[in-house]
């Protein structure tokens, strides 16, 4: 019972989307229709609302690390069923018929309470590249890409498999996004359209 509870806790805190939370509350519509229509952190930033867009940042990785710290109150051992269960949640939220983000925030999140010093590695490949390249999606990629990789330089291999399989999703859910890159047409942040 203990696995499936940690996976069940994890992906009910994974599926909060805050994003859509955030904007509605805040009176900017349904952050579904807007944009990309994707429910992360860089779309709301298209609503113009800052403040908005570092508030789902924060709370989408926070849901990943709080699934991963109260698992490991209730059922020791089963931190990584919770992590893959709130990254999945993320992704594929129950409330909004499985249409969810990209997981590039709650996969910081993730990797920050599974080995902080992964989440070190991460929140900098990300915001270097999100600050130099300004494109959000080669950045969250490139994060992802890089937490099995220091995961494996820490010699944390226990967490290799999981980060593997996290950060392929993540790039699988970018898919439009690389055909943009291909073509040369995908914008960078603080322009509109993804």
């Amino acid at each position: 019972m203990a696995p499936a509870a940690a996976l069940l806790i994890g992906y009910l805190l994974g599926s909060i989307p805050f994003g859509v939370i955030l904007t509605r509350a805040a009176g900017a519509g349904d952050l579904r229709q807007i944009g990309s229509g994707n429910i992360g952190a860089t779309n709301v930033l298209r609503t113009g609302r800052k403040g908005l867009a570092a508030a789902t940042l924060l709370l989408d990785a926070l849901k990943g690390a709080v699934a991963i710290w109260l698992v490991s109150r209730l059922f020791p051992g089963d931190e990584q069923l919770a992590a893959a269960g709130a990254f999945i949640g993320h992704c594929f939220p129950i409330w909004l018929r499985f249409r969810g983000g990209k997981g590039v925030a709650t996969l910081m999140g993730i990797v920050l309470a599974l080995y902080w010093p992964i989440g070190l590695v991460f929140a900098a490949v990300w915001l270097g590249l999100l600050a130099t390249v300004r494109i959000s999606s080669v950045a969250g990629m490139a994060a992802a890409v890089s937490a099995p990789v220091a995961a494996a330089a820490f010699g944390r291999f226990d967490l290799v498999a999981l980060l593997i399989g996290l950060a392929l999703i993540v790039v699988w859910k970018h898919g439009a996004n690389i055909e943009r890159l291909l073509a040369g047409t995908e914008p960078k942040v603080g322009r509109k359209g993804e």
